[in-house]
């Protein structure tokens, strides 16, 4: 019998679109441990990210809000700490929460509702990364993409990325032991959350020689002319400085190499932290969910990264393992990263999410419980960062994809025609207009662009003011009580070492002499 509140294991990947995984079609990239999640579970097919940015993704994912409605509008935009996230909820429910690894929540606020966080953030925490829409397509040199990425793929043992992802999942698995230990009894919510496959696209010999640059498969759609791109596009190829040197199909093969490389690294520390929950046996009952806060070009139309409404940026993984509660199946119905809070709610309430506010997501529970499909179904999208000059917005309902944004022409695609987003149909088909309707009468989108641009002068203006003088910074520093940690002279050396354990010695007192 399945426990009345599963424990749940949360895994994130940053950067990794759904396409290249086995579970959805990529027939290269190397994942057994994802394959085995993906054939006994529910893979939602055609998952999306509500913003196709890390901040806003994940707060999205946090709170189940679009950027419009949290403030979260881009990487360096604060998140409200009265906003509340699936990390409330389940404490309500009675669980242990915990984070470890990134989240980039902007501002004095690093828990959101989390009992515990294991590790500080790779990404600032503070207003520096802040865009601004004045300069519509203008680079900011100091932070921006660029193409070192592409340029400087290959075997690295160690980099930034790395030494953040191995700490990520040693203290990650460590708590899994920590509970089994000290907390048995109480579900968790244990959140993984890695930089992977996120460039720079350098991986360790262990995984990149598991690919060969020969068998990489190169992009679906060549490089497309400047003039080929659609607008919003081009800007993204200008504020990358794509242009700035010339790409090779070598420096593609080995790109794409070093990112299949590094899928394969956390697919192993996925694999690590399934060994640590089948070891404490609380494998079946716990939920698995892993997803990605959205996706990465990777050299289609000749872009890179992300921060586009189009499949390759847009589109990501969602697979949910728990076989003892849910049937394994696909799902086709389009959902998105605001539905987290509503379903993690349900999982912690035998289906039910109650929340204290509308949010922007809906519980997948019953389509995790085998419900029928909704054909009407409909994702909606919202990105208001760099790149844009506007306010974006994307539709997903059925085979078909709308993207508007006032300062760029519409584009309406149907995925299963035309899965490669080449022919544009809003200029001629009915249901452009009407999806166009739809999203106007949801969104003020003059008064969203208005509070856009208030936000980010209000927050270059704070940035520069806060680099005069002293400034404490925002960045989550770790809190581990040393005093607390292995012996120490006000515990029993014994007892100490019997309690950490697992699992627990075998008693011996029938074997004490009289």
């Amino acid at each position: 019998m399945p426990a009345p509140k599963p424990n749940i294991l949360f895994v994130m990947a940053d950067q990794l679109a759904a396409r290249y995984l086995a579970a959805y079609g990529h027939p290269l990239v190397k994942t057994p441990n994802l394959d085995r999640l993906a054939s006994e579970g529910v893979v939602f097919e055609n998952c999306y990210t509500n913003s196709p940015l890390c901040a806003p993704a994940r707060a999205t994912t946090m709170n189940g809000l679009l950027p419009s409605r949290s403030g979260v509008y881009d990487n360096a935009a604060e998140f409200p700490s009265s906003i509340p996230t699936w990390a409330h909820y389940l404490r309500l429910a009675g669980y242990k929460t915990c984070l470890s690894g990134k989240m980039h929540f902007v501002g004095p606020d690093q828990l959101h509702g989390l009992e515990e966080r294991l590790t500080t953030d790779i990404y600032p925490a503070d207003f520096g990364w802040t865009p601004d829409w004045r300069l519509r397509q203008e680079r900011i040199d100091w932070w921006y993409h660029n193409m070192t990425s592409v340029l400087q793929p290959g075997i690295a043992e160690i980099t930034n990325q790395l030494e953040f992802d191995d700490e990520v999942a040693f203290l990650a698995k460590r708590r899994i032991y920590d509970h089994a230990r000290y907390d048995a009894g109480t579900p968790f919510c244990l959140m993984a959350s890695f930089t992977h496959p996120h460039d720079p696209y350098a991986a360790r010999s262990q995984y990149w020689n598991q690919y060969r640059d020969d068998d990489i498969d190169l992009p679906s759609v060549p490089i497309l002319s400047h003039n080929e791109l659609d607008p919003h596009s081009r800007r993204l190829y200008d504020v990358s400085a794509m242009d700035d040197y010339t790409v090779t199909e070598l420096d593609l093969r080995r790109a794409r190499h070093g990112y299949y490389a590094n899928i394969s690294y956390v697919d192993g520390l996925l694999g690590n932290l399934i060994q640590a929950l089948d070891a404490t046996g609380v494998l079946d009952d716990t939920v698995i969910v892993f997803t990605s806060d959205h996706g990465d070009f990777l050299g289609e139309r000749g872009l890179w990264y992300k921060m586009s409404f189009l499949e390759p940026s847009a589109h990501v993984p969602l697979i949910v393992w728990s076989p003892s509660r849910f049937k394994a199946r696909r799902v086709k119905e389009p959902v998105s990263l605001a539905d987290i809070l509503p379903t993690f709610a349900a999982i912690a309430n035998d289906g039910t999410p109650n929340l204290a506010r509308a949010v922007d997501g809906r519980s997948l529970y019953p389509l995790l419980a085998g419900e029928k499909e909704n054909p009407d179904a409909t994702m909606i999208g919202e990105y208001l960062a760099e790149g844009a000059i506007a306010p974006m917005y994307m539709l997903r309902r059925g085979p078909w994809k709308f993207i508007h944004t006032p300062s760029d022409p519409d584009q309406l695609f149907n995925l299963v025609d035309d899965p490669d987003e080449l022919k544009n149909l809003a200029a001629s088909h009915p249901l452009a207009a009407i999806m166009r309707k739809e999203i106007e009468t949801k969104f003020d989108i003059p008064r969203i662009h208005a509070d856009v641009l208030a936000s980010q002068q209000s927050r270059l203006m704070m940035f520069e003011a806060l680099k005069r003088g002293h400034s404490f910074p925002w960045d989550f520093q770790p809190l581990r009580d040393a005093s607390e940690q292995y012996t120490r002279n006000h515990m029993s050396v014994t007892g100490r070492d019997l309690k950490s354990r697992f699992p627990r010695a075998p008693d011996i007192e029938s074997k004490k002499r009289q």
